[in-house]
């Protein structure tokens, strides 16, 4: 009787053994569920993007006249699609590819849903003496995530950049906050890079205008977030002065104009959109 009550006993631990290995060798052998990528749903897409920087470089804008980057971001900063204007990605600056990453994430970061500052709002705040100095040290780019390669896909719907967070903080003219239309929703953030900076903001302006993602609440600049070409260095003091405090250096005299018309000539808002 014992004997036959040990066999029972053992029967029992191997039985025991056998169902944890199989539970275990299942484990191991079944396919983990799909890395999914950031959402980007509500911005616009390669192709969207690169039709509108294609169409807004054409026009006059002051400044050199060169091929243009741009970048879009989420709202979680993480990068969905970057193109450029040129036939190669070497006919514009190849340094330009990361700042315009850079102005993206600038303005989505430093916006929220009720008031939006461009990248260009932020250059007074951020020289010596100003209230914001410093600010564009903070959250440096990710050079791994930045120069990460084939060198061959920048600028094409897998660059590397896409699904990454670069960080980063520019504080001169190209970068805008998106906000979706009809839902008035921050949704992310553009950023555009190529030429003077001044440029870079009137392109980005009208690429988001085309995009219609500038349902913009509030700014600095009379309710939004367009350039305002108020700073200057003082001959006698050599002071750096902004009345505004959001004032940002003026470029070439066409790109002054232009700045200066952006609202009536694009205006902000639910315009022909079905967002």
């Amino acid at each position: 009787m014992k004997i036959k009550s040990m066999n029972k006993h053992f029967a029992a631990k191997i039985a025991v053994f056998l169902s944890l290995a199989s539970t275990s060798l299942l484990a191991q052998t079944t396919t983990p569920p799909p890395v999914t990528g950031p959402d980007c749903t509500d911005v616009p897409n390669h192709a969207d993007l690169k039709a509108a920087l294609i169409t807004a470089q054409k026009q006059k804008n002051g400044g050199l006249g060169f091929n243009m980057w741009a970048t879009v971001v989420n709202r979680d900063g993480y990068v969905c699609a970057v193109a450029f204007t040129g036939t190669a990605r070497g006919d514009q600056w190849p340094g330009s590819r990361v700042i315009s990453a850079q102005k993206a994430n600038t303005a989505n970061a430093f916006s929220v849903p009720g008031f939006a500052l461009s990248t260009a709002n932020l250059y007074a705040a951020t020289q010596n003496g100003g209230s914001l100095f410093g600010l564009q040290l903070s959250n440096p780019v990710d050079t791994t995530a930045a120069y990460a390669g084939p060198a061959a896909d920048y600028g094409q719907e897998k660059d590397p950049l896409v699904g990454k967070q670069v960080g980063g903080v520019n504080v001169f003219g190209g970068g805008l906050a998106l906000y979706k239309q009809t839902s008035k929703k921050l949704v992310g953030g553009l950023g555009v890079s190529g030429d003077t900076s001044c440029t870079d903001h009137i392109i980005a302006w009208k690429v988001r205008d085309l995009l219609n993602y500038d349902n913009v609440p509030g700014g600095v600049a009379a309710g939004s977030d367009n350039m305002i070409n108020d700073y200057f260095v003082d001959r006698g003091t050599s002071q750096q002065i902004s009345p505004s405090g959001y004032g940002h250096p003026t470029c070439d005299t066409a790109a002054t104009g232009i700045t200066a018309g952006l609202p009536g000539s694009y205006p902000l808002g639910p315009v022909n959109s079905n967002q």
